[in-house]
């Protein structure tokens, strides 16, 4: 070993023996462990208490949104590379994203359970140490609601406290083509005009009534569909949720609570799949 290299790492693996059985642990040299690989030291480190003294379901409350942004990552991760895919004519790959998105969409509506163990006086003991924050202010919710195709401007003109690095990202999403704009260029690729939202209607009536010579179209349709779907479900358990946990309060930050949250029930992302319906 040269007097610069530093301490090398031994190179043997670390073994034991696990209930009767001889075990290797994999930890030849030492170089990756779990905890680094996943910097666990720092991302345990992430849940700090606002309540003095500490409120004991604080810590639940923001595991689970620290959860959720987690997967609200992942879920931009899935759908950005699901329109690629469809801009580039890869369809079975948009497809098969857009499942994945499916399962995440459904981990996040069950996850509403594991908050609803908290109380309305247990949420109440640290809920004021909230304010000015608010869960409005979640700018990787915007996001997948821009790349789904629900832009909307005036969200971004309404945020306040957003960082230069957080209206770049905005601003992107809303320059950029959405998931509804993706499929359009699948429809046109086949041949279709969608010129004109006729012309649209007819396209979608064409591959809704011949699936075997439009098959790929139709699964991707209906991914999309789904995609709506459970977004819809979500807002809809969220909402429920807000109510019993504060009823018609207004919510942290003076938000508009749940009374804003039921005026965002009806939201659509593809309400031509969803009028399509109708005429099959």
């Amino acid at each position: 070993m040269s007097e610069n290299s530093g301490i090398q790492p031994s190179g043997e693996a670390v073994t034991g023996r696990w209930e009767g059985v001889d075990v290797n642990f994999g930890e030849e040299g030492g170089r990756l462990t779990y905890g680094s690989y996943l910097r666990l030291e720092t991302l345990l480190d992430q849940q700090r208490l606002e309540s003095d003294p500490p409120a004991h379901d604080e810590l639940l409350f923001i595991t689970v949104h620290q959860v959720y942004e987690l997967w609200f990552k992942q879920m931009l991760h899935e759908m950005t590379a699901s329109r690629d895919a469809m801009l580039c004519g890869e369809l079975w790959l948009a497809q098969h994203l857009l499942r994945r998105v499916h399962t995440i969409e459904r981990t996040l509506i069950q996850q509403v359970d594991i908050l609803e163990t908290m109380t309305p006086q247990d949420f109440g003991t640290f809920r004021h140490r909230l304010s000015p924050a608010s869960g409005f202010q979640s700018v990787q919710f915007r996001e997948i609601e821009f790349l789904s195709g629900a832009k909307d401007p005036s969200f971004v003109k309404r945020f306040r406290g957003l960082s230069e690095a957080e209206k770049a990202r905005l601003d992107l999403r809303l320059a950029e083509p959405t998931l509804w704009d993706a499929f359009l260029a699948v429809l046109e690729a086949a041949g279709f005009s969608t010129a004109h939202e006729d012309d649209l209607r007819k396209a979608l009536q064409t591959v809704a009534g011949d699936r075997s010579h439009h098959a790929e179209i139709w699964e991707l349709a209906e991914g999309l569909l789904q995609h709506d779907e459970l977004a819809a479900a979500w807002r809809a358990r969220h909402v429920v949720m807000v109510e019993r946990m504060i009823g018609t309060k207004p919510g942290t930050g003076g938000s508009s609570g749940a009374g804003y949250l039921r005026s965002r029930l009806d939201l659509r992302y593809y309400p031509l799949l969803w009028t399509l319906r109708t005429s099959l």
